[in-house]
């Protein structure tokens, strides 16, 4: 299950930030998912999360059942209205009918490859260009497994310097 959770979270939490990346603020974010997923997921060992690192993953902590990530966002992104590596394509994604309507924006997430293969649907709304809030539902296999999930995002903006914490393409595993 971890196996194929954690692709489909960082997809999720990543499609609907990068759909609204032109209304986000550059800088440090701090981006929480709760997930039908994190429920069922197997607690991590410090050790099963450090050799994840060693993989090239940044990987999230955990707190109060929800992922919790820092990002940087940067200018050129918000600029650009995307966020490296969140438009899904690694794993058969398309971002389809695309809406916005004032501070609220949905789009359909569509993948069909052998990793995965289904429907989904992101609603979201922004409280200015420092915080928004999202939803993404999700249903169809991954890894031949069914999945019919359920994500609630949000996210908010913590500071114009980002320190250390590498631009939001930096939460994919490096190649």
């Amino acid at each position: 299950m971890r196996k194929n959770a954690i692709p489909l979270l960082l997809l999720s939490m990543l499609s609907a930030s990068a759909f609204a990346a032109g209304q986000m603020k550059p800088g440090l974010w701090e981006m929480t998912m709760k997930s039908d997923a994190m429920k069922n997921m197997p607690k991590m060992t410090p050790e099963q999360m450090e050799q994840m690192r060693k993989m090239g993953m940044n990987v999230p902590q955990i707190q109060d059942g929800a992922m919790v990530h820092k990002i940087c966002v940067t200018k050129q992104m918000t600029e650009s209205n995307t966020l490296p590596g969140a438009d899904g394509k690694e794993m058969g994604c398309q971002t389809k009918n695309m809406q916005q309507s004032g501070n609220s924006y949905s789009a359909d997430v569509v993948c069909n490859s052998a990793q995965m293969k289904g429907e989904g649907k992101v609603k979201g709304s922004f409280s200015g260009d420092t915080a928004f809030t999202s939803t993404y539902d999700f249903k169809g296999t991954m890894h031949g497994q069914q999945v019919n999930q359920h994500h609630e995002n949000s996210g908010k903006w913590l500071s114009a310097d980002c320190g250390n914490v590498p631009p939001a393409g930096g939460m994919m595993p490096k190649k």
